[in-house]
Formats: structure tokens, sequence, C-alpha cells
């Protein structure tokens, strides 16, 4: 009897398939032996990090710890403004990292927001340079509109800010985006624990990206594999067909047939 799941569910950015929906920051790791064994037990294909911590003349650089079946995902963290994003995202290509780029732009250095004109602008001159984006962004549904329409290979709307471990505060606004969208959403930012990374799947999200959650936990690897069970619950929920919830309740037992004839 078919399950009724797809043969193949692999997520497909820019025309590379992903057996894993879920990405994974490499910020806030106690040692490169916690994250390359949270790599390894979280499953994940894709990892970011940030052009200035890159250092590959440097003895025990954060590229030791990737293994290669993990796709890097360079970021332009720090960045102020566009100018400043694409500087640096042209920095990676010329030190011969993959033109996969993670923009973000984000002046604001209390909540780390991301700057949607600012990063409009970037992604703009990144796609039209060849580079393959990927766009942190606020959870803007007409803005995930525009960066997909100059040509971003995804959107990444926050779920809530960076490192705040407050889940999916956007919930509405996403809703809207994962109806909207004709490129694969990853909800970034803001999610905490394993359950947040099943309710954004559950929502429709493509993948979630995560860091600090696993990055700051007691035992990284193990949180690391919670999470890669928690996408796919979510994302195996979200095939399956979940119900509407209702305003009433709905039993889940008939009220007729044998106890009505003890009645009578």
């Amino acid at each position: 009897m078919s399950s009724g799941f797809p043969v193949s569910d692999d997520l497909v950015i820019a025309g590379r398939r992903f057996g894993s929906r879920l990405f994974l920051g490499t910020g806030k790791f106690p040692s490169n032996g916690a994250l390359r064994a949270a790599i390894d037990a979280s499953g994940t294909e894709m990892v970011t990090v940030a052009l200035r911590r890159i250092d590959p003349s440097a003895e025990g650089d954060i590229l030791a710890a990737l293994p290669e079946r993990v796709l890097l995902l360079t970021n332009t963290s720090g960045a102020l403004d566009a100018g400043e994003a694409v500087r640096l995202a042209r920095l990676a290509r010329a030190a011969g990292l993959p033109e996969w780029i993670k923009l973000e732009v984000t002046p604001d250095p209390r909540y780390l927001l991301p700057d949607p004109v600012e990063t409009l602008e970037a992604a703009e001159e990144l796609c039209r340079d060849g580079f393959t984006v990927l766009p942190f962004c606020p959870a803007d549904p007409v803005l995930c509109k525009r960066l997909e329409e100059v040509g971003c290979a995804t959107v990444m709307p926050l779920g809530s800010w960076i490192g705040s471990n407050q889940g999916l505060r956007t919930r509405a606004a996403l809703e809207i985006i994962v109806e909207q969208a004709t490129v694969p959403v990853v909800v970034d930012a803001g999610i905490g624990a394993p359950s947040h990374a099943t309710e954004a799947m559950e929502l429709g999200a493509d993948a979630v990206l995560v860091n600090t959650a696993i990055g700051t936990a007691g035992d990284p690897a193990s949180m690391g594999r919670a999470f890669r069970l928690a996408v796919q619950a979510g994302r195996a929920g979200r095939l399956a067909g979940l119900p509407a919830p209702g305003a009433t309740a709905a039993a889940s037992s008939p009220l007729t047939g044998f106890l009505s004839s003890l009645r009578s």
C-alpha cells in the first residue's frame, strides 16, 4: 500500500538537491569538535559561516570542522548597508569560496533586524553578478515577493529576533509568505527549540536554519539530533495533511449505535 508520500522529498534550491531541510549556523559553538559533532548528528547539508570568521591560514580554522559533504554558505554578517554586503560577497568569491551567499544587512545593533531597503538593493546587485543569493529578511510578504522577482534562490524570513529563542513570533506573516512563495521559504532566526522547528515545517516552510539553540545547548550534538527529528516530523505532518483546528469540541467516537441502544 502506498504511503501517499513522494518517493523523493528532496529540497531543491537553484538546481541543487538537499536531503536535509535543516540548515546550521556555526557561531557560538564551544569548539570545532562540538560543531563537527553537531553537523554529523543533525544531518545538515548546508552550513553558514560569516566571512569575517574564516582564516584558512590559521590553525584550527572553522573550515576545518566542515565535512566535504556540506555546502558552505558564506554570510555577510556584520554588513551595515548594501555596499558593504556586496563587497563581502565579492571577497568570498575572490577567496575561492562557493558563490552561494546568505545575504545579511543588519545595521540595528540591539535587535539585529535586517534592513529591508538595503537587503533588496544588495540582492538585486548580487543576483545580477551571478551569485546564488539566500537573503535573511523581515517576515514581510511584499518584500519576499520583491526578493523573488530580482532573482533570489530562496527567501529567509525571521521567526523572531536573532538568537532570541522566542520561536515563531511572526507566524501570521510567515503563513502568507509560504502561501505566495514560488521559491523555497527558509525560516531563519529565533528558533530556540525543536518544537519551534516542527511548527515552522508544519505551517509549510521548506526548511529552517538554526544556530543558537544548538550551539549553546548543553550537548550540541544531541540537540542537533533533536532538531533533525523535529524537522522530519514537521515535514511529515505537513505532507500527511494536518486537520484544521475547530472552534468547538468534536467527539472522536460516534454518539449513535451501541450507547444509544443502551439508553432506550
